[in-house]
C-alpha cells in the first residue's frame, strides 16, 4: 500500500512539473502558432474566404478628383501674368474593384487582370460632369516641350500645323471629357500619319483613358503558400520582374504589392512597398503613428517618407531615377514619369505640392499651402493580417512645360510645372466581417495565452505543493514509525537480557 502511495505522489509530481513547463512554454511558443494559424487562414488558396476578399474586395473604394480651372488664360499668354487657377471638386466616383482571369500556377503564385468599373457620384460631387475647364493642353504642350531641342525647321512645321489645326495651348473641356477621352486634333493627325509601330495605344485624350474596364496588364503575385514573408509581393508585371526605365536594378523593382495586402506581422520598423503602374516605380512606405479604427481594430499608419521625391543633393540614392543624368532630375517634391507616359513630360506629386518646394505652389496664384490631413498620402495597415485597414491615396499630377520660341503659339508660355489636378482615391473601411475577424486576431489569442499560462502554472504549483506536503507528511509519518519500532524493540532486548541472566544465576532470589 505504502508503495502504491509513492508511486502515486512521484506521478503527480511529474504531473505538476509539466503543467509548470507547458506554462512557460505557452508563454514563449504560443504567439508562434498563433502566428501559423494566421498564415494558414490568410494565404491565398482558391476557396477560401480571404481568397474571395481578395479577389472581389467587399468595398466601395472612391477616388475624388479636384480640377485645377485656369481663369486668364488669355492673360497669362499675351500678357505674361501669372497664370491665376480655381481649385474646383471634388468630383467623385465610386469603384468595383474585381480580380479576373485567375489563374494557379506551381510555384506559389497567381496571375490575373484587374478590373475597375467607375460609377460617377453626383450626388457626393461638387458638380455634374459636364461642368466646363480650361486646363493645359497636354498633347500639344507635351510636343512642343519635346522639340525643344529638334532641329529648327521640324518647330517651324510644327507651328504651321497647329496653326492649321487651330491648336491652342489650352483647352475648354467638360470635366467628364478631361478625364474620360475627347478627340484631340494631334492625336488624330498622329493616327494618319505616323507608322503603325510607332502610333500611341489610344485615340482620344483623358487623363483616365481606357482605365474604366479590365485592365490588359497581367499580374502574378504570390500566394503566401510557401512563404508567408512573400504574401501578395508582385512576381511579374505583364511577363518582367523588373521594369526597364531607371539605371539601377534596385529601383527598377517590382517587388512591392498592390496596396490591398502586405505580408503580415508587420513591425514599425519594416518599410512597405506599393507598386502602381501609373507611379512607375515602387513607392516606400514608413511608419509613422499608431491609428484605431472606429470599430476598435488596431493598425500602424505608413505614408512615403519624406525624402521619396527629394531632388538627388538632398537624397542622393534618388539619382537611379534621372536616367539621362543630374540635369534631368526632377526638382526636390516632383517625380518625372515621362517614361511611363510615352514621352509625355508629366509630374507627379502629392496635392498642393506638399513635401514640395514651396516655389513650385507660388508659380501659380490660387493653390493654397498644403496641410497635411488633407493632402496626405497614407496607408493605414492592420499589423497581424497585413490587411489595409483604410486608404488616401492622393497624388497630383502637373506638366512640364517648356518655353519654345520658335512655335508661335507657346512662344509667351514660360519654363513651368503647370498643375492639372489632384486627386485622393481609398477606402474608408472595411466591413463588419472583415473586421470582426481582425479584432479576434488581435485581442483574443493574447487573452488565451494569458489564461492558459495562469491555468497550467497555478495547477501545476498546486500540485507540487500538495504532493510535497504529502511527502513531508510521510516521512514524519515514517520516522515516528521507526521511532517507536526502535524504543520497542529496546525495551525487548533489555527484558530478554534479564530473563537470561535469571536464567543463568540459579542462587539469585535465595536466602
Amino acid at each position: 500500500m505504502r508503495v502504491c502511495c509513492d508511486i502515486l505522489l512521484r506521478i503527480t509530481i511529474g504531473i505538476g512539473a509539466v503543467l509548470i513547463i507547458a506554462g512557460v512554454l505557452v508563454a514563449c511558443q504560443f504567439s508562434v502558432l498563433i502566428n501559423a494559424i494566421i498564415d494558414r487562414m490568410i494565404a491565398l488558396r482558391p476557396g477560401s474566404k480571404t481568397f474571395g476578399w481578395w479577389a472581389k474586395p467587399p468595398v466601395e473604394p472612391r477616388i475624388s478628383l479636384y480640377v485645377y480651372n485656369v481663369t486668364n488664360a488669355d492673360d497669362f499668354l499675351s500678357n505674361g501674368s501669372r497664370a491665376i487657377v480655381d481649385e474646383v471638386g471634388p468630383y467623385v466616383y465610386s469603384e468595383t474593384w474585381e480580380k479576373v482571369n485567375i489563374v494557379e500556377h506551381d510555384n506559389g503564385t497567381l496571375s490575373y487582370n484587374l478590373r475597375k468599373i467607375y460609377k460617377f457620384r453626383e450626388d457626393l460631387s461638387a458638380g455634374p460632369e459636364d461642368d466646363v475647364v480650361i486646363v493645359p493642353n497636354i498633347p500639344m504642350l507635351s510636343a512642343t516641350s519635346q522639340s525643344k531641342h529638334a532641329a529648327r525647321f521640324l518647330r517651324l512645321a510644327m507651328a504651321s500645323i497647329m496653326d492649321i489645326l487651330k491648336i491652342k495651348p489650352f483647352v475648354q473641356v467638360s470635366v467628364g471629357q478631361l478625364l474620360w477621352g475627347y478627340e484631340d486634333p494631334l492625336l488624330k493627325l498622329a493616327k494618319d500619319v505616323v507608322p503603325k509601330e510607332q502610333k500611341l495605344p489610344y485615340e482620344e485624350f483623358g487623363l483616365l483613358y481606357g482605365k474604366n474596364g479590365t485592365s490588359s496588364d497581367r499580374v502574378t503575385v504570390f500566394t503566401g503558400t510557401d512563404n508567408i514573408n512573400h504574401y501578395g509581393i508582385i512576381d511579374k508585371f505583364n511577363g518582367r520582374t523588373h521594369l526597364p526605365h531607371w539605371t539601377t536594378d534596385e529601383c527598377n523593382r517590382l517587388s512591392g504589392t498592390d496596396g490591398s495586402i502586405f505580408p503580415p506581422h508587420i513591425t514599425k520598423d519594416r518599410v512597405l512597398e506599393v507598386y502602381d503602374k501609373d507611379l512607375c516605380r515602387l513607392l516606400p512606405l514608413v511608419f509613422e503613428q499608431e491609428v484605431m479604427t472606429s470599430n476598435e481594430v488596431p493598425g500602424y499608419r505608413f505614408t512615403p517618407p519624406e525624402w521619396v521625391f527629394a531632388d538627388v543633393d538632398s537624397h542622393p540614392d534618388n539619382m537611379c531615377y534621372c536616367p539621362a543624368g543630374k540635369p534631368s532630375c526632377s526638382p526636390n517634391g516632383l517625380f518625372n514619369v515621362s517614361l511611363c507616359q510615352y514621352d509625355s513630360p508629366i509630374m507627379l506629386s502629392f496635392p498642393h505640392f506638399y513635401l514640395a518646394d514651396d516655389s513650385l505652389r507660388t508659380q501659380v496664384d490660387g493653390i493654397s499651402p498644403p496641410q497635411k490631413e488633407q493632402h496626405q498620402f497614407y496607408f493605414d495597415v492592420q499589423p497581424k493580417m497585413g490587411t489595409t485597414l483604410s486608404v488616401r491615396a492622393r497624388i497630383q499630377i502637373n506638366l512640364a512645360v517648356s518655353q519654345v520660341f520658335d512655335i508661335k503659339q507657346v512662344a509667351n508660355f514660360p519654363d513651368i510645372i503647370f498643375p492639372i489636378l489632384w486627386f485622393e482615391e481609398g477606402i474608408d473601411s472595411l466591413p463588419d466581417e472583415v473586421t470582426d475577424l481582425m479584432r479576434f486576431a488581435e485581442t483574443i489569442p493574447p487573452k488565451i495565452r494569458v489564461i492558459l499560462i495562469l491555468v497550467l502554472c497555478v495547477l501545476g504549483v498546486i500540485l507540487l505543493l500538495l504532493s510535497t506536503f504529502c511527502l513531508i507528511r510521510n516521512s514524519h509519518r515514517q520516522s515516528t514509525l521507526h521511532l517507536e519500532g526502535s524504543n520497542y524493540l529496546a525495551t525487548a532486548q533489555v527484558d530478554m537480557n534479564k530473563k537470561q541472566n535469571k536464567d543463568n544465576n540459579p542462587n539469585n532470589g535465595r536466602y
